[in-house]
């Protein structure tokens, strides 16, 4: 995926199972992804109701003070 955000979505915000081994592997490989692609920055996981709802990463791009 591109970009600095990326989204997963799961069937339904209602839905209380717990994750399938393929959901879990998503979004897991989405938060790897964007780590190892930044240098400086953040992945933020956002849960709702005990699901993962959203990977969101913040790249930043730093400057030398010189």
């Amino acid at each position: 995926m591109s970009g600095t955000d990326s989204f997963i979505r799961t069937k339904s915000p209602n839905t209380r199972d717990s994750l399938s081994a393929g959901q879990a592997s998503d979004w897991l490989s989405v938060v790897e992804e964007q780590v190892k692609s930044m240098r400086f920055g953040s992945v933020t996981i956002t849960v709702h109701e005990g699901r993962v709802t959203k990977v969101e990463a913040n790249i930043c791009v730093r400057f030398d003070k010189s």
